[in-house]
């Protein structure tokens, strides 16, 4: 048995995944995953705006 993510094994994310779907039910489960895939991209939108922000050169406005 090959370890996956954090070291667990296989019936352990299952049983993660069997408890999850009790928890928010089979309705809510897309839609909390398309709430996480939005806040993901404007996160990686965020970090891409300061990343250009610091690579742009800096105007020289002093006369």
């Amino acid at each position: 048995m090959t370890p996956c993510i954090f070291n667990l094994g296989t019936g352990e994310i299952i049983i993660i995944l069997v408890v999850f779907l009790l928890l928010f039910g089979a309705k809510r489960i897309p839609e909390l995953a398309r709430s996480l895939g939005k806040g993901i991209r404007s996160f990686k939108s965020g970090m891409n705006e300061v990343t250009d922000e610091m690579s742009r050169p800096a105007d020289k406005t002093d006369d």
